[in-house]
């Protein structure tokens, strides 16, 4: 039996193109050890970025999605859409900021764990005392604390993860595995809120649960990833530099520049919905609470299925034609479709006829992005910086979204429940994230 090289060990295949070993020879001529992956990675590594996916979504998202809606209505129960309102912004400040240090500090971190598990396992300790903090707050002032340390915590993990998928992850697959992300991401959402359904009478068990599960399944991912060390010389640290962790300019870098502001205005969109989700079940289709949450965890698995079928089909076909653009813009106008579709509903039926709309959409969307993203960042050799700003795309609108959320839903309703206004809104956010994609010109 021959000796696996550390590559197989680590769950990176040994076998690579021409084209991917005459990059690798030129990079190494220039002194770069791993500036870009060059090298398939196997289905052990694929199974273990989409659990560790799955593990920190479901951690963070359903407090976004259902138990901090339920904590709300347990703070206030006449009016809990302006504590969440005003928790989840300030928890999306944090991720803004965390996001991108973080990227960029794990670039520079060398240890003999690699540069990317130390930024892992130390957020997700922080994140599972801030889950626990959320489990027993008794206050707004207690969630929104315990949401900002979560979000900066989650957040430092996931800009290390993102980081990761980069280093990993050659061109000729990014498709495919980012359609394993979306796949697990989605997933883990739908764990979550069904998660909601059993515990609805146990609001701190539903914060903490998903919290222990992503400790044990980022762990597994630590063990599977390959995290090797690059062999260029740092520059030396200064706070300009750190400050620059926050910037790329997209003036000399268009093309992300535009990708940055199709995530940032899909994310504004969907978010300015999802936020109030559940209440929007309770207020506009007039659901008691639990109902409401049965509701939705049907709605979200309808969408999951749809997302999943669309994710599983995109991201192959967009490896095989070398495309990622149409699926890009096409998914985000479709997302626009679902949303308005929600403007108009006043049924439980066609919330659901809105779900599959959406979820078949933000299956292509998820699928392709990342990849799209991965293709075209600045510096290849340095990607947690670039992906952390890309992250900014991903936190501010979730800042933003609830705000002017809320604005839109008192538009004309001293109830706040103009959910009609509300959603169009995000309807014309999406489609206008949708234009920015055809200027991109380095990827077809």
């Amino acid at each position: 039996m021959s000796t696996p090289t550390s590559n197989e060990k680590h769950g990176i295949a040994s076998t690579a193109s021409p084209e991917s070993t005459a990059a690798a020879a030129a990079l190494a001529a220039e002194g770069i050890t791993q500036p870009v992956a060059t090298q398939r990675v196997t289905r052990g590594y694929l199974w273990g970025l989409s659990l560790a996916q799955f593990g920190l979504f479901a951690a963070l998202l359903t407090p976004v999605f259902v138990s901090m809606s339920l904590k709300a209505s347990q703070i206030n129960p006449e009016n809990p859409e302006l504590v969440v309102g005003a928790v989840l912004p300030i928890g999306a400040f944090g991720a803004l900021l965390a996001n991108p240090l973080a990227g960029a500090l794990s670039d520079r971190t060398r240890t003999r764990w690699g540069r990317r598990r130390p930024w892992m396992v130390g957020g997700l300790v922080v994140f599972m005392v801030s889950l626990v903090w959320l489990a027993f707050s008794t206050n707004q002032l207690q969630l929104m604390l315990g949401w900002l340390v979560a979000q900066i915590a989650a957040n430092a993990v996931f800009a290390a993860l993102t980081a990761s998928f980069a280093d990993n992850v050659p061109e000729l697959q990014r498709g495919k595995a980012s359609s394993v992300i979306a796949l697990a991401q989605n997933l883990a959402i739908l764990a979550g809120i069904y998660l909601a359904v059993y515990l609805v009478g146990n609001v701190p068990l539903l914060f903490i649960a998903p919290g222990i599960l992503a400790i044990v399944l980022i762990l597994v991912y630590c063990f599977v990833a390959k995290d090797e060390l690059p062999t260029y010389t740092l520059k030396k640290f200064t706070w300009l530099n750190l400050i620059s962790s926050f910037w790329t300019n997209p003036i000399k870098n268009p093309d992300f520049g535009l990708a940055w502001w199709g995530r940032f205005l899909i994310t504004f969109g969907t978010f300015m919905f999802t936020t109030y989700r559940v209440l929007y079940m309770e207020k506009h289709i007039g659901l008691e609470p639990a109902k409401a949450v049965a509701a939705v965890a049907f709605g979200v698995l309808l969408y999951t299925i749809a997302l999943m079928i669309a994710a599983a089909i995109s991201g192959w076909l967009s490896d095989r034609l070398a495309r990622r653009k149409v699926f890009v813009w096409s998914s985000t106008a479709l997302t626009a479709v679902g949303l308005i579709v929600l403007a108009h509903s006043d049924t439980v039926e066609s919330f659901y006829v809105a779900e599959v709309i959406m979820g078949f959409a933000f299956g292509v969307y998820t699928a392709i992005d990342t990849a799209l993203i991965v293709d075209v960042l600045p510096n290849a050799d340095r990607p947690g910086k670039d992906l952390g700003v890309i992250n900014i795309a991903n936190a501010l609108p979730q800042s933003l979204a609830p705000a002017v959320g809320l604005f839109l839903l008192h538009v004309g309703s001293t109830a706040g429940q103009n959910y009609t206004l509300m959603l169009w809104g995000a309807g014309v956010a999406v489609i206008l994230g949708a234009l920015v994609i055809f200027p991109i010109k380095s990827v077809r």
